[in-house]
């Protein structure tokens, strides 16, 4: 391989091999770095645009018999306001454990809703409810009977989390439900309910009575500008290594009298 070099005034351009493989390794990897960065900070900013706008625009109808586990028709409704009407099903609700509010831990109460005039129910997150000093008394609460309006975001519970929780059964009249729920399993959720339930769920508004409980709902991104901040910090890595090549691959021409 024949050395790359040319003259450049009174300084001789001759970067060494391992200078270049070295430079060519990392200013790929620092911009892709630096990318991956940048396009988190913007899918934040697209989630927060959606949750901000979610809180103040009208509610949309609960789109009941369109929705399946599709993704693509999951990520169009995330966030978003809807309004719903139907009756709790008591029956197949249950506390999603391990909540914290106010550094105290409880209980997130999760009901499924049938949804009037369909065959199909969504689960609806009711808020949080402290949990007893033994954590193995489980709290009391009603939940209203009869035919509710609600409201609230869309939510759709995330896939990645892990578990040592068994496989779920379909239901039968023979099994006892499972009354505190480790993981907010959609899957599983479908698979142990002997009804068609939405991939969707649905977050009570906070102002919203419909025998919800304590409802500080956190905004679900943070850290954009430190993803900003990572990114252009990767950038600028990718240019401190071009500067660098640049600069250890010219030496200066010795003169004739500086020989001597």
């Amino acid at each position: 391989m024949k050395q790359i070099q040319f003259k450049v005034y009174q300084y001789l351009f001759k970067p060494s091999l391992v200078g270049i493989i070295a430079t060519l390794i990392c200013i790929p990897l620092f911009i892709n770095f630096g990318l991956w960065q940048y396009n988190k900070a913007q899918q934040k900013l697209s989630i927060q645009s959606a949750y901000n706008q979610a809180k103040v625009g009208d509610a949309l109808l609960f789109p009941a018999e369109i929705i399946s586990n599709n993704v693509v028709e999951l990520e169009d409704w995330k966030y978003k306001k809807v309004s719903v009407v139907g009756t709790y099903e008591t029956k197949y609700q249950f506390l999603l454990d391990n909540q914290v509010e106010g550094q105290r831990v409880g209980y997130h109460v999760i009901t499924p809703l049938k949804i009037d005039g369909s065959t199909q129910y969504v689960l609806v997150n009711r808020g949080w409810i402290l949990g007893k000093d033994t954590h193995t008394d489980l709290p009391e609460f009603s939940t209203p009977t009869g035919k509710i309006t609600l409201t609230g975001q869309i939510w759709v519970p995330s896939k990645k989390f892990f578990s040592l929780e068994g496989k779920a059964n379909p239901a039968n009249k023979n099994e006892v439900w499972q009354a505190v729920w480790q993981n907010m399993d959609m899957a599983k959720y479908q698979k142990s309910v002997p009804f068609s339930v939405s991939a969707m769920a649905i977050k009570l508004d906070g102002d919203v009575d419909a025998g919800g409980f304590v409802r500080n709902w956190q905004v679900p991104v943070e850290r954009i500008a430190t993803n900003i901040g990572y990114a252009y910090q990767w950038f600028g890595f990718a240019l401190a290594s071009l500067f660098i090549f640049i600069y250890m691959s010219f030496t200066r021409i010795k003169q004739e009298s500086e020989a001597i």
